[in-house]
């Protein structure tokens, strides 16, 4: 329930920097490093499973980043993600996002998802496209 929610709540997910994840496999760039694409992907997904596990248990969608990819990490590297809830506004939960590897930040900025019934959110898509 969205009551459940509360600054400064956090949570953390974990990746291994792989060939697949790398900006050349994601078509991103050309060199085999860690690649912004799933460095955000990790930042959304830690941000999703903090709303998402109990006792909030709520479905969100990403609607607003603002991320600074910092420093490049090889294939073999451990990586993970923290979201904090910054700020709570109705149905738009915001979050600071910070990645990390053993040497220290990799990257930061800011996360905004907001709250939904997948129900009716996927309703009201399926009208909109049948209206096209």
């Amino acid at each position: 329930m969205i009551e459940d929610i509360k600054i400064g709540m956090s949570n953390i997910a974990r990746r291994e920097v792989t060939e697949h994840n790398t900006a050349a496999a994601f078509g991103t760039g050309a060199l085999p490093v860690f690649s912004t694409p799933a460095m955000i992907s990790m930042m959304e997904e830690a941000a999703f499973l903090l709303l998402k596990k109990e006792p909030v248990g709520l479905d969100s969608v990403g609607i607003e980043l603002h991320i600074q990819h910092l420093r490049a990490c090889l294939p073999g590297t451990q990586v993970w993600a923290e979201a904090v809830v910054e700020k709570i506004d109705r149905k738009a939960i915001s979050f600071r996002v910070t990645a990390y590897d053993n040497k220290g930040e990799i990257g930061k900025g800011t996360h905004t998802r907001f709250i939904v019934s997948p129900e009716k959110f996927l309703e009201k898509i399926k009208a909109t496209t049948a209206n096209n």
